[in-house]
C-alpha cells in the first residue's frame, strides 16, 4: 500500500533526525539545532497551512522566538529540550512586541506529551493551549498518519528533499512492466507454439551478431511465447494509450545504458536483471515464486529482442512484425 510506505518513510526520517539531535546534543554537536529551526518552518507550514519564518530574518537572535507567521499572529519556540522551565523561560521573554499573537512550542528531541497537561506563566498574554500547541516529533508523525493520499506524499517529497541522501527511501511507484509481468505470470506457458510466423528477420544472424552463447539459448526457448506477449501488450494498450510503448522502450532505455559498458551474453542478461529489480521495487508487483517471475521477465527480455528494442540489429533489419 502506497500509504504504507510513505508513512514508514517519513517515520524514518523524522525519527532519525531526532535520535541524532539527542546524541549529537549529548556531545555538545549543535549545528543540527539551528538547521532544524528552518526545517520545522518548512514541515509545520506544510502540516497546518503555515507561512512560518525563521525570526533570524526579521531580528537577529530573537529572544524566545524561532519562528514567526506574521500573517497569522503566531510565534514559536524550536527547541531540544522539553520542560516546564524552557517553556516558562521562553514566555518570560520580552515578548511584549507580539501581544495578541499565538505561543507555539516544538520539541525537535524529546517526548513533550507531558506538557500538554501544564500550567505555564504567561505574563504577555499569549494565545497558548498547551493541550494544542505543544508539538513533538510523536504528534506530528500521529498527524501524518491520518493525512489524506496527496498530502502525505507532499510531506514525504518535503522530508525526501531535506534529509535523505541521494538514491535512498525511494517510494514505490506502480510501473507497467509490473502489471505486464504480472499478466505474464498468469499464462500457461506449458504448451508448444509454432514460432513460424513470430519475426520477420533471421534470429540466428541477430545472435551472432551481439555475441551470444548462453543468452542463445534462452532466446531459443523463450521465442515461441511472444505471441502471448504481443496478445497482452494489445490488451494493455486498450486500457491506456502507450502502455506497451513504454514497457519496450524500458527495454530500450536500459539496453542503451548498459550498452556503454558491457556486450554479449553479460549485457543481455544485466538487462533481464535490472528489469527484474524495477519490477520488484514497483508498488503494484503482485509477488511472484522468484522461479515465476525470472520466466516472466526472461519471455519478456526474447520479446524485446525479436522486436529489436534491445541488442544489436542484423544488417538491413527493418520493423519487426509479431504475428498475435
Amino acid at each position: 500500500m502506497n500509504r504504507s510506505h510513505i508513512f514508514d518513510a517519513c517515520e524514518r526520517y523524522l525519527s532519525v533526525l531526532c535520535t541524532s539531535i539527542e546524541l549529537r546534543g549529548k556531545l555538545n554537536l549543535l549545528n543540527l539545532h539551528v538547521h532544524c529551526e528552518d526545517f520545522y518552518a518548512g514541515l509545520l507550514n506544510r502540516l497546518f497551512s503555515l507561512e512560518l519564518k525563521n525570526m533570524n530574518a526579521y531580528v537577529q537572535n530573537a529572544e524566545g522566538v524561532d519562528l514567526i507567521d506574521k500573517k497569522a499572529k503566531l510565534i514559536l519556540q524550536v527547541s531540544a529540550t522539553a520542560t516546564t522551565q524552557k517553556v516558562n523561560a521562553a514566555l518570560g521573554k520580552d515578548l511584549s512586541a507580539h501581544q495578541g499573537h499565538s505561543f507555539r512550542f516544538m520539541s525537535i528531541s524529546k517526548d513533550a506529551s507531558h506538557l500538554r497537561t501544564k500550567q505555564f506563566t504567561n505574563p504577555h498574554n499569549l494565545i497558548f493551549d498547551p493541550a494544542n500547541d505543544v508539538y513533538d516529533v510523536a504528534s506530528l508523525l500521529g498527524i501524518i498518519l491520518h493525512l489524506d493520499l496527496a498530502k502525505q506524499r507532499e510531506i514525504y517529497d518535503y522530508l525526501h528533499q531535506q534529509l535523505s541522501e541521494p538514491g535512498a527511501d525511494r517510494i514505490p511507484q506502480d510501473s507497467n512492466l509490473a502489471a505486464i509481468i504480472n499478466a505474464i505470470a498468469k499464462e500457461n506457458l506449458n504448451g508448444t507454439f509454432s514460432g513460424a510466423n513470430i519475426i520477420d528477420f533471421n534470429v540466428d544472424e541477430k545472435v551472432a551478431v551481439n555475441g551470444l552463447d548462453a543468452a542463445a539459448s534462452v532466446i531459443e526457448d523463450y521465442k515461441v511465447y511472444s505471441h502471448i506477449v504481443d496478445r497482452t501488450y494489445t490488451e494493455f494498450d486498450n486500457i491506456g494509450i502507450n502502455k506497451s510503448k513504454s514497457v519496450l522502450e524500458a527495454f530500450r532505455a536500459i539496453y542503451l545504458k548498459l550498452s556503454l559498458k558491457y556486450s554479449g551474453d553479460e549485457l543481455f542478461f544485466r538487462i533481464v536483471e535490472e528489469i527484474t529489480n524495477k519490477v520488484l521495487g514497483s508498488s503494484n508487483f503482485a509477488r511472484l515464486p522468484i522461479e515465476e517471475l525470472d520466466l516472466s521477465v526472461n519471455v519478456l527480455a526474447v520479446d524485446a529482442f525479436i522486436r529489436c528494442k534491445i541488442m544489436k540489429k542484423p544488417s538491413g533489419a527493418g520493423a519487426t512484425s509479431v504475428a498475435a
